[in-house]
């Protein structure tokens, strides 16, 4: 699929890092854009400065979510592209011990539910959503494409660390329903494919000290620098126009494999 003037695209969470970068990359191609976030002010602002439009969305909710496509679409028209950068994280250990009375206690639900309902249930609400939409567009490509979604997951999918057990299970099952759809939509001539990312200069690892980040830096063989979110932004739109990738998770991480903490 040619990104072109012709395509309107959503990007989840794209008002910031991973999603903002993309949504710039895809405007700059002559895409329009959508940008679905929380954060109404850096997303108003994101919008202005690269000629998308914004609507503030949650994508665990699916009320929100469903606003948030209707609005786009009567707007900017049916999407050819979904990319779904939203997501949260927490560190926390299956267990814990408090420190005053030195018991042995679970990891809450809520916290583990609540990053399990944004990033593999809004994931899943926007993946549905827009296959429901693209099924029912023309093809517009020789091979019958209707469609593009590419989801974000991370390494942690597959090497979660210590404290990561809500956030690697988000991720996981992101992976791991990767492939399940694209070969429920494989008929629609819908593509679907998952990032895993590894380190990048996002906003949480960019506030963190300087000895922490050459720390983090030195563990990534090469290249041994947090990843630019410009360079996810270009695989999300080189997935985008090859139409040979489907069904496929492709790492970006300068090979790294993470240790257990």
């Amino acid at each position: 699929m040619k990104l072109g003037s012709d395509i309107t695209a959503i990007v989840s969470g794209g008002a910031s890092g991973l999603g903002g970068a993309t949504s710039e990359a895809l405007a700059a191609r002559g895409v329009k854009v959508a940008i679905f976030d929380l954060n109404e002010a850096a997303g108003v602002a994101h919008a202005a400065k690269i000629g998308a439009k914004f609507y503030k969305c949650d994508v665990g909710n699916e009320a929100s979510v469903d606003a948030a496509f209707a609005a786009a679409r009567a707007d900017l028209g049916a999407e050819r592209v979904v990319i779904n950068c939203a997501g949260i994280g927490i560190a926390k250990r299956i267990t814990r011990k408090d420190k005053e009375t030195g018991k042995i206690e679970p990891h809450d639900l809520a916290s583990y539910a609540r990053v399990i309902q944004v990033n593999l249930i809004g994931t899943f609400l926007m993946i549905s959503r827009a296959a429901a939409g693209m099924q029912a567009l023309v093809p517009i490509t020789a091979d019958g494409e209707r469609g593009v979604i590419v989801n974000t997951a991370s390494i942690a999918a597959t090497d979660g660390q210590i404290g990561q057990v809500a956030y690697a299970a988000s991720k996981g099952g992101v992976l791991g329903m990767t492939l399940p759809i694209a070969r429920d939509l494989a008929q629609s001539g819908i593509r679907v494919c998952t990032i895993l990312p590894g380190l990048f200069q996002t906003p949480l690892l960019g506030s963190l000290p300087e000895e922490a980040r050459r720390a983090l830096e030195a563990s990534i063989p090469f290249p041994s620098r947090l990843g630019q979110p410009s360079e996810y932004a270009s695989l999300a739109c080189h997935i985008c126009e090859n139409s040979m990738l489907n069904g496929e998770a492709i790492r970006i991480d300068g090979s790294l494999r993470m240790a257990p903490r």
